[in-house]
């Protein structure tokens, strides 16, 4: 498990030190500002931890680092000036933390620097042109903020730049081409105006967004080549023939490009384009896959938002959705017990990354069958953003009633307040569904019954499946089953969280007192519930102390 517990003072009594090494350990706490004492200090790395409070403006003193590595913590406040003093500094790292404030221009005394990553952070203002301008500096990401203004055309050193992901705005600098340096340049997802390059210039891709009249248009791939007219071409003008589902506000299409590619592209009905709140719906989806990157959430490859069409580029999921697995008996077969707990470890597993994981949290807010996708392998991601929302810690997150009606958290009756506990609820009525081949709604609203609590398990489960026949598939079902009902109480603050339920999913075993034909609905909502619902309180307090 590594080392636990908080870094202590007394390491900086070691002062003929020259390298601390104590990354990717259980650490807490703060950065001791006693550090500054190890002056022989070349090397720092406390990287992937879970330290906490600001990085020591003290570290300025420490003239003799080389190397910094404070990256995947939970840091926070301004980045310190005084790092400007480590004039012998090469490697910065304050990566993945969640720093906010400006980024001091002083960083770019440090001329020695040769790779500076501050990406995902909630740094704000404009990019010092000093830091674009260190003599030896060859790579520099700073992508993943919520960083503004222009770009300096001054940056003749930088090898490799990444600013994607931010606020920028204004042309991109014409003499970028011209007397560049750059091999690798990533510049998607901000608000510029304009893009001067040929794409041949660079070794990889380079990625932009650009208007014309108020439009916007992005699109791009894994070779930085989409082009609209590939899309245009690949669904002869989105003929009905590559359609492959309608929902509410928009068809989805099948599209094979040029490259051999698969994609899906969700095109907002005609009709609709002209409705301000699908539009906003639309557009809210762009902006939340844009700052989330997760192996079990849907991936945005491009986007189109004109007046005249808009769609949507995704990844293809080849077995489409869940529900309509669910709804197919050929298929429901083909997804066995073990493959369908997956799919709902799965989808805990994204969930517990919006929630915990993304900063602000992000919260769903209509997880249905019908969202979550399978592709060839039957992996699940969860899909359809259109409705979710950031949880901002300092407002009161009120909202209008959004989610499908089977799936939504009963507390929407009296209360208008997002929090992450109407996904904890969503997302046990679909692992129910999951297990039970048909939505769950009848068991739902005579849980209460004691006719329904003397229900037996097995009597609930997907009847075109035979019983489990293994030990470890009745272990899971009874695990899941247990955790989806605990998921579904009433009373929101005595729901687990999801990052509780990844983590029960993937490292708790339950025990098989009776055999698994005589357990009922009762047992689990009593015993094992009550003791995990203990577990889940009991860290929940921890955390908080």
């Amino acid at each position: 498990m590594g080392l636990r517990g908080r870094i202590p003072e007394e390491i900086s009594t070691l002062t003929n030190l020259n390298y601390l090494d104590l990354s990717s350990n259980c650490l807490h706490g703060s950065i001791p500002l006693q550090l500054a004492n190890l002056t022989q200090l070349k090397g720092l790395f406390l990287y992937n931890n879970s330290l906490t409070g600001s990085i020591p403006s003290t570290l300025g003193q420490s003239r003799n680092l080389t190397h910094l590595f404070l990256d995947s913590n939970q840091l926070t406040h301004s980045i310190p000036r005084e790092l400007g003093n480590l004039t012998l500094l090469k490697l910065l790292n304050l990566s993945r933390n969640s720093l906010f404030g400006s980024i001091p221009s002083e960083i770019g005394k440090a001329t020695r620097l040769l790779d500076i990553d501050l990406s995902h952070n909630n740094l704000t203002g404009s990019i010092p042109p000093p830091i674009l301008q260190c003599p030896h500096i060859k790579k520099v990401d700073l992508s993943h903020n919520l960083l503004n203004g222009t770009i300096t055309s001054q940056i003749n050193h930088v090898h490799n730049l990444n600013l994607s992901h931010n606020f920028l705005n204004g042309e991109v600098p014409y003499l970028w081409e011209t007397y560049s340096m750059l091999d690798s340049l990533d510049i998607s997802y901000n608000n510029f105006t304009a893009l001067y390059f040929t794409r041949s210039k660079f070794k990889t891709k380079l990625e932009g967004i650009s208007t014309k009249n108020g439009d916007l248009f992005s699109v791009w791939n894994y070779d930085g080549k989409i082009a609209f007219d590939d899309i245009i071409e690949a669904t002869e003008d989105f003929d009905i023939k590559y359609c492959i589902g309608t929902g509410a506000y928009g068809s989805v299409y099948r599209a094979q490009l040029p490259s051999g590619k698969i994609v899906a592209l969700k095109k907002l009905h005609q009709m609709e384009s002209h409705n301000t709140s699908f539009v906003k719906s639309f557009c809210n989806e762009v902006k939340m896959l844009t700052k989330i990157r997760h192996r079990n959430i849907v991936k945005l490859h491009g986007f189109c938002l004109h007046n005249r069409c808009m769609f949507l580029v995704y990844q293809y999921m080849e077995r489409g959705s869940l529900f309509s697995i669910l709804n197919n008996d050929v298929e429901a077969e083909e997804l066995n017990w073990s493959k369908r707990v997956n799919v709902i470890k799965e989808m805990a597993c994204a969930l517990s990354y919006m929630h915990h994981d993304c900063t602000p949290p992000i919260v769903h807010r209509d997880v249905t069958s019908s969202n979550v996708l399978l592709n060839s392998q039957l992996e699940a991601t969860v899909s359809d953003f259109g409705t979710a929302r950031l949880l901002d810690p300092d407002s009161s997150n009120q909202t209008l009633v959004a989610g499908t009606y089977g799936y939504i958290a009963p507390e929407l009756a009296y209360t208008l307040n997002v929090t992450e506990k109407w996904d904890v609820y969503s997302f046990g009525v679909v692992a129910l569904e999951t297990l039970m081949g048909r939505h769950p709604k009848e068991l739902i609203s005579s849980l209460s019954n004691s006719t329904t609590q003397n229900m037996l398990l097995k009597d609930l489960l997907d009847t075109r499946l035979p019983l489990p026949n293994f030990r470890k598939d009745a272990q899971n079902i009874m695990l899941v089953v247990t955790i989806a009902l605990a998921c579904l109480c009433s009373k929101p603050k005595f729901r687990p969280s999801m990052q509780d339920v990844s983590w029960e999913l993937s490292n708790f075993k339950m025990t098989l007192p009776l055999s698994f034909h005589q357990i009922s609905i009762h047992e689990m909502m009593t015993k094992e519930i009550c003791s995990l619902s203990c577990k889940y309180q009991e860290r929940n307090i921890k955390g908080k102390n």
